[in-house]
């Protein structure tokens, strides 16, 4: 996620910032040249099960991923497309919370329940991920084409 902006110094300065994610990782929720994203820092004392955050990781890129659990100061993040489990990630390298999507100039609160219903369950169905994204596309493909 290379933007030409210093995105976690906007951050640390109390910035909201506005991304269009890249690649497929959070695939169904976010579709990259669709969707955006709001991102602000947050206390991550206070994250949670099911949030999407944006991490750096060690040595390398910014990432968008949710929170699949949490160990003390450790989390472990999932891409909405993938199966593997990433982590520990460390308090230090979250740099902000979404806290809001955009798709079609509509904006999708983070807090909104069926948000947070949609998170819980495509959580807890992790490892059927990769044949119900297939399926997901399939059908869209699929009503599209008529």
């Amino acid at each position: 996620m290379d933007t030409g902006f210093d995105l976690e110094q906007l951050l640390e300065n109390g910035n909201r910032i506005c991304v269009k994610p890249q690649g497929y990782s959070m695939y169904p929720l976010l579709v990259p040249g669709r969707d955006a994203v709001i991102i602000e820092q947050h206390d991550s004392y206070r994250l949670r099960r099911g949030d999407i955050v944006l991490f750096r990781r060690e040595g390398s890129i910014l990432v968008l991923h949710r929170i699949c659990r949490r160990r003390g100061d450790d989390f472990f993040m999932v891409g909405d497309n993938q199966k593997q489990i990433e982590g520990p990630i460390r308090r230090k390298q979250i740099k902000g919370k979404v806290t809001t999507v955009i798709r079609g100039g509509r904006t999708i609160s983070v807090e909104n329940r069926l948000y947070r219903m949609y998170s819980f369950i495509w959580l807890w169905l992790r490892p059927l991920r990769p044949v119900l994204s297939k399926m997901v596309h399939c059908l869209k493909t699929l009503f599209r084409g008529k």
